[in-house]
């Protein structure tokens, strides 16, 4: 059979070109941007160096068999939460699994690698996309799938979020699922897409269903089939859809119960961007984190702005496609619609991520400019026109700086002179190569500088963490020393390198930032004295020798101060581990305690322990040398003095400081400063040690703010080491003699005669189950936040099993659509059987004569 006519050949070659003009501008921007990996500048901005980095690298180690855990738990962070919801947030996209192909030390490479292959693969689908949608020029095609897939939406936001780029895939792709239903075509594969989409990143791929609708709903409108078929064809879409969203469910359910159990965060109000802000960042080498980055590039925002006045396009078409992009972009800036775009929740980030779905519209819709052939001078006068009326609305927005007075005239130049040279030319002419390679090379230069501005002006934008280097070799080299889990946990440490330490590095610690951090995780931890950032969702290591004692903290690292973080305190030693002699993971305490946590953290801290071991004394600040008082609020210091916090603890104790409104500095007589960070309402400053009460029992702790803060009532308390060591022994003596851990289940040999309640020294998220001895499981009790089981007479062992909220009603769904797809595929197999055969015109006696 010859494939050379068939209509997959030229989609192919397209999807080719696409990808490869991707690959170049993507990594020349990084190049132009010196960001790694081709120079000295780090990638890992925000959430890319917080969450998707260390989450790979935590994949990483279940592909290899090395992680605390499995699927359900994630044992090292947050002393325990569940990994499944964060699975299909983070790792759900098929491109996850290349991070086993490299070494640990070259996570960073691997995610940059899985970051330029979906990159490259969205265009490769648009291109194929195009193609399908309308015969037409490949170099057309493949230019337009490069311009979506490099997007101001894929440079500026998705680059940093690489599991938003699995939506960037996922539109063209769900749009194909949406031609197959027009023609009748198989369901299979177009439900396989669409769980595959949802599977990835359900998120965004929320957004992208959305757009495909929209499509599809406009290609019918144009193609105007018949009402029965019309009808017909949206009813397979909608099947696929669902049987798709159907076999994806176990993993959407469970994401879905992770959001209902996650700490709430902050809840904001769409405000719309002013209009030069929308036209600005239709603009290349602009940049601004709260608006919508619309850029796709000059050559097809030309395109789309001639689509109206293109005379060869028919009327419908250019009408529809025009209509279509002026409604998602009004939709972009009203609230109503901004909540269905969003699932009905406006982000805590930038409020723009469905931009994508516009930036692929704009490419669709400048697809049809070229597919009937190249736009008239008459046309393309328009849409320069156009073009310079949004210039002179940009022109008054702060988010053009003086990069884009440099790269636009040179892109507009490039854009415009290919494609009036190739209308000049014709599309066989000798000049017609050069002017697809002049329209490329625009493509490319405009793209890279555009996409260096991003990483520059990021990196001032947003905080960022260094790529993996000595410092974490040498914190995971400590670690690996010093582990004994289950026996004992072995805590990141304080001086944290990013927000999720323990999947990095490895260890078993407090730390844990995920859209999904759980509320009582970050509710117990902050009742305790522990700091956060990300307004509660990122919680961090606690740096307290009882809580050590409560969650058998065994083991911890003290690294330096990172120099590559701002906000740090200079100086610090090399890495060093402490070790403490704790209790089992699993302790008996001798029944259920009813009181509340109180506004202290000292003494919830001993509610949690069972033990009075804190002295909270009264304390008194002097801020100005004026009269002092019990609390106030502390200023920046000035150079001759600053605030003071004086209080009287017993000689010896180990002194700690709560100050979790404060920002600055806190040294006790000559010792180390310690480092607050408070900003409302971002951050949350953790409890800190200071140092040991001197003889005297008087502290004098001087502070060093670095903006306005509060300290508060009971701000400083006075551990008794003995006493802690005393209570420390009698909860080993009493607790499990033996504790295992597999996976989501932990099982506990108590000793004879235990009575009251056992407690696991973690979290008692939703979803756990315990047993007492030989009983039947029943749901978890709580202890404080933390997990309790009550025990019956005689029982010595205790058995918990994490069951992931959501899983059984996703189970069922995508068992009920698995079996749903299955007898359709049967029946349509058994009518394609029984179908009558096709007429011949050849009888039966030419046929055998001919095969012989």
């Amino acid at each position: 059979m010859d494939r050379s006519n068939s209509p997959d050949v030229p989609r192919r070659a397209a999807a080719l070109l696409a990808a490869a003009v991707t690959v170049t501008a993507f990594c020349a921007g990084d190049l132009l941007a010196r960001s790694y990996p081709f120079g000295p500048r780090t990638r890992s901005v925000n959430d890319l160096g917080n969450q998707y980095v260390p989450f790979h690298a935590h994949l990483w180690d279940l592909l290899h068999g090395r992680a605390h855990g499995g699927l359900l738990v994630n044992w090292q962070s947050g002393y325990g939460t569940s990994f499944l919801p964060d699975l299909g947030t983070y790792l759900g996209s098929p491109f996850a699994l290349l991070v086993a192909l490299f070494p640990r030390d070259g996570v960073d490479l691997a995610v940059y690698t899985v970051t330029l292959l979906k990159t490259a693969s969205a265009a490769a689908a648009m291109a194929w996309l195009l193609l399908t949608l309308r015969p037409g020029p490949r170099w057309a095609a493949a230019l337009l799938g490069a311009s979506y897939a490099l997007c101001g939406w894929s440079t500026a936001d998705a680059s940093y979020n690489p599991m938003w780029l699995d939506g960037l895939i996922a539109l063209p792709l769900l749009c194909l699922v949406g031609e197959r239903a027009l023609t009748g075509r198989r369901l299979l594969p177009g439900v396989l897409v669409v769980a595959l989409a949802w599977t990835a990143n359900f998120y965004t791929a929320y957004m992208a269903t959305l757009g495909a609708a929209l499509v599809l709903l406009l290609r019918l409108l144009l193609t105007r089939p018949p009402r029965r078929q019309a009808l017909a064809a949206a009813g397979r879409a909608v099947l696929t859809t669902a049987l798709g969203v159907g076999l994806a469910a176990p993993l959407v359910t469970v994401v879905y119960a992770g959001t209902r159990h996650a700490y709430p965060g902050r809840v904001r109000q769409f405000a719309p961007v002013p209009t030069e802000d929308v036209a600005a960042r239709l603009l290349p080498a602009t940049y601004g984190f709260g608006s919508p980055a619309l850029y796709v590039g000059l050559t097809a925002l030309l395109l789309a702005l001639a689509l109206p006045f293109h005379r060869a396009v028919p009327v419908p078409v250019r009408t529809g496609w025009t209509a279509l992009v002026i409604a998602v972009a009004l939709s972009l800036q009203w609230g109503p619609t901004h909540l269905v775009w969003h699932a009905f929740a406006t982000p805590q980030g930038s409020p723009y991520r469905q931009a994508f779905v516009l930036c692929g519209l704009l490419v669709i819709a400048a697809w049809h400019a070229v597919a009937y052939g190249l736009p008239h001078r008459r046309a393309l006068g328009a849409a320069t026109a156009l073009l310079v009326l949004a210039v002179a609305v940009a022109s008054r927005s702060t988010l053009v700086r003086p990069y884009t007075w440099i790269v636009l005239p040179l892109a507009l130049a490039g854009a415009l002179g290919g494609l009036v040279l190739l209308g000049r030319a014709g599309p066989r002419h000798r000049l017609a190569g050069l002017a697809v390679v002049l329209l490329l090379g625009a493509q490319v230069g405009e793209t890279a500088a555009t996409s260096a501005v991003a990483a520059r002006l990021r990196l001032g934008h947003l905080d960022d963490y260094a790529p993996w280097g000595e410092r974490q070799e040498t914190q995971a080299a400590a670690i690996a020393g010093a582990d004994g889990w289950p026996r004992y946990r072995t805590d990141p440490g304080r001086e944290q390198t990013v927000g999720n330490d323990p999947l990095l590095v490895g260890g078993e610690g407090a730390q844990y930032y995920s859209s999904l951090t759980p509320d009582v995780l970050s509710r117990t931890l902050t009742a305790l004295g522990d700091g956060w950032t990300s307004r509660g969702r990122s919680v961090q290591s606690l740096d307290n020798a009882v809580t050590d004692v409560v969650f058998s903290v065994g083991a911890r690292v003290h690294s330096p101060p990172d120099p590559h973080q701002k906000h740090q305190v200079p100086g610090g030693g090399p890495v060093r581990v402490t070790r403490r002699d704790v209790p089992p993971l699993v302790t008996v305490r001798p029944g259920p305690d009813r009181r509340p946590f109180g506004p202290s953290p000292y003494r919830n801290q001993e509610l949690l322990l069972g033990s009075r071991v804190y002295t909270v004394p009264r304390v008194t600040v002097d801020d100005d040398g004026g009269r002092p008082l019990p609390s106030r609020r502390v200023g920046t210091a000035n150079a001759l003095s600053g605030p003071t916090v004086t209080a009287r603890c017993p000689a010896g104790t180990q002194v700690y400081l709560w100050a979790p409104h404060f920002s600055g500095t806190a040294r006790l007589g000559g010792g180390t400063p310690a480092r607050f960070r408070f900003e409302h309402p971002r951050n949350r400053a953790a409890m800190e040690p200071l140092g040991t009460a001197p003889a005297s029992g008087r502290l004098r702790i001087a502070l060093t703010p670095d903006r306005p803060g509060r300290i508060p009532p009971g701000a400083v308390g006075c551990l008794d080491t003995a006493r802690l060591d005393t209570a420390a022994a009698r909860l080993k003596t009493t607790g499990a003699t033996r504790v295992t851990v597999s996976g989501g289940t932990v099982r506990a040999e108590l000793p004879a005669g235990s009575t009251g309640v056992a407690v696991v020294a973690a979290p008692r998220i939703a979803g756990w189950r315990c047993a007492a001895g030989n009983g039947p499981e029943r749901p978890a009790g709580d202890f404080h936040g933390l997990i309790a089981v009550p025990l019956d007479a005689g029982a010595t062992s205790v058995t918990c099993t994490f069951h992931p909220p959501g899983l059984r009603l996703g189970t069922a769904v995508g068992a009920a659509s698995l079996l749903t797809l299955v007898l359709l595929t049967a029946v349509r197999a058994v009518r394609r059987r029984r179908a009558p055969a096709p007429p011949t015109t050849t009888s039966p006696r030419e046929r055998v004569t001919t095969a012989s």
